[in-house]
C-alpha cells in the first residue's frame, strides 16, 4: 500500500511539474507576440537565417497609413482571398492540398497570411510537420491577440519581395523607384505575383509566367476593392 502512495506521489509530482513547464513556455511565447502587436520587429527569424544576403538585406518599416490599400490587396488576393473571415487557417485548401498529397501530387502550400507572418517572425523555412505544428500554434496566437489589420501590415513589413528584400517599402523602392503609397495597381500586383517563390520569380525581369500571374492578381484585386474586403 506504501509503495502504490509513493508512486502516486511521485507521478503527481512529474505531472505537475510537466504543467508547469508547458504553462511557463506558453507565458514565454507570449510575451513577443504581444510586444509586437504595438512595436515594430526589428528583424525577422527568416532575414537571421538568409545566408546569401545577410550582408545586403534590405528592410523599412513602414506603417499602414503609409501603404497604398493596393498593395493590401494584391497580396490578398494572391495569397489568401478568405484572409478578412478565416481565424488563421484556411482548411478547405489544407484538405485540398492533403487530397493532392495522396493522389502522388506534390504537397502545394496552403498557408494564410498569419501562418506566413508567423513563421517569417519565428521559425524557419521547411515544410515538416513539426514546423507546421508551431506555425499553426503561433498563428491562432496571432489571431487571438492582434487584429486582422496588425496582421496584415506585419505581413506587408516582413514578406520576402526577392532575394535579400524585405517589405514592400524596400520592394518598391528597389523595383519601382517610389513608396508603398504611390505603388500602382499593376505594381503592386507584380509584387505579389513573385510571392510564392521570391528568390526564383523576379518583378525586375518578369518572365511570362509572372505576367499571367500578375494579370490574374490583378482581376482579383478589384473584385476584393469592390467587395470592401479590407472593412475588418
Amino acid at each position: 500500500m506504501r509503495r502504490r502512495r509513493n508512486k502516486g506521489k511521485r507521478l503527481s509530482k512529474i505531472v505537475y511539474r510537466f504543467a508547469a513547464i508547458l504553462c511557463l513556455l506558453i507565458a514565454i511565447s507570449w510575451l513577443p507576440i504581444l510586444g509586437l502587436r504595438w512595436l515594430q520587429p526589428p528583424t525577422t527569424a527568416f532575414m537571421l537565417q538568409d545566408e546569401s544576403a545577410r550582408e545586403s538585406i534590405a528592410y523599412e518599416w513602414v506603417e499602414w497609413s503609409l501603404i497604398n490599400s493596393n498593395a493590401a490587396y494584391a497580396v490578398m488576393a494572391a495569397e489568401d482571398q478568405k484572409f478578412p473571415d478565416h481565424f488563421g487557417f484556411d482548411f478547405a485548401s489544407i484538405r485540398d492540398s492533403l487530397d493532392q498529397r495522396d493522389n502522388g501530387l506534390e504537397l502545394r502550400g496552403a498557408s494564410t497570411i498569419s501562418q506566413q507572418v508567423a513563421k517569417n517572425l519565428f521559425l524557419w523555412p521547411g515544410r515538416s510537420f513539426v514546423r507546421k505544428g508551431i506555425e499553426a500554434y503561433f498563428a491562432l496566437l496571432l489571431e487571438l491577440t492582434w487584429p486582422k489589420q496588425r496582421i496584415l501590415e506585419v505581413y506587408l513589413n516582413v514578406a520576402e519581395f526577392g532575394p535579400g528584400i524585405y517589405g514592400v517599402a524596400a520592394a518598391s523602392q528597389e523595383f519601382f523607384a517610389t513608396t508603398p503609397a504611390g505603388l500602382t495597381d499593376a505594381e503592386a500586383a507584380l509584387l505579389a505575383a513573385v510571392l510564392p517563390n521570391p528568390a526564383r520569380l523576379r518583378a525586375d525581369r518578369p518572365s511570362d509566367y509572372l505576367r499571367d500571374r500578375q494579370r490574374w492578381i490583378l482581376g482579383q484585386l478589384q473584385r476584393l476593392r469592390r467587395e470592401q474586403a479590407l472593412s475588418f
